[in-house]
């Protein structure tokens, strides 16, 4: 296929009210002006206030569809967000290791914001084992990333262990903890690259922790490197 703007592809969950999750991934990788394709690992019951079902996708649809999708389509970086079930996990790590040169985002989607579980403990397992080592960046929220570093002592501890896991960035956002202002952490193998503070908004944002992995993705897509576009696109997200 003919491309003339730089290819996001999504892989994430589907949200029906359009706050979050695939429609959420469009919208932000869209306004940064790139093209959005996407692969929907599981169809969701919710509302903007709340999760009610979530039904991952056969692991094997999911993999024939990034597949087919690769034969026409030259990604210029992935983002995953919800992931949907341990077999879907598995078949996303065989698909990255294929393509090692495309830079990934994985937004860590291990619960909603109403705090209904999204991920079993396959699913943190296959992070942890497998998809955070190969990404680029790592989106967690404090309270991912305490799951997902479930040794560490603090949240800085947290970001370092993830970093020496193998992923060579990793943004974590404090929206989830209790502080005046957001503090959001971004980590290297040389320790904190930067911590930017944000006025924390009078009210709860539906689908915030994509907006901010799409943006990222995109960004990087464009040609930025990993740490400018995690800064350009807090901006992005807190302003939208």
């Amino acid at each position: 296929m003919p491309q003339s703007l730089p290819v996001v592809l999504s892989i994430s969950g589907h949200d029906p009210s359009g706050g979050a999750g695939i429609q959420a991934d469009i919208e932000a990788i869209t306004r940064q002006g790139c093209h959005a394709c996407s692969v929907i690992t599981a169809l969701t019951t919710q509302n903007t206030a709340k999760v009610k079902t979530i039904l991952p996708q056969p692991a094997d649809l999911v993999t024939d569809q990034i597949n087919f999708l690769m034969e026409d389509v030259n990604p210029d970086a992935i983002k995953i967000g919800l992931i949907g079930s341990g077999e879907i996990a598995d078949s996303l790590y065989r698909i990255i290791l294929k393509y090692p040169k495309i830079p990934l985002v994985i937004d860590p989607v291990l619960a909603a914001g109403t705090g209904e579980p999204f991920a079993n403990p396959n699913i943190i397992s296959a992070l942890i084992d497998l998809l955070i080592p190969k990404a680029t960046l790592v989106t967690p929220n404090s309270i991912e990333a305490r799951v997902l570093a479930p040794k560490a002592a603090n949240l800085d501890d947290c970001g370092r262990q993830l970093v020496a896991s193998g992923c060579p960035n990793v943004l974590i956002t404090g929206t989830h903890e209790n502080q005046k202002d957001v503090i959001n952490t971004l980590y290297n193998d040389s320790g904190i690259v930067n911590s930017q503070t944000w006025e924390r908004l009078d009210a709860s944002y539906h689908g915030s922790g994509c907006t901010l992995a799409s943006c990222i993705a995109a960004m990087i897509a464009l040609g930025h490197d990993p740490v400018d576009a995690a800064t350009r696109s807090q901006r992005y997200t807190w302003q939208s």
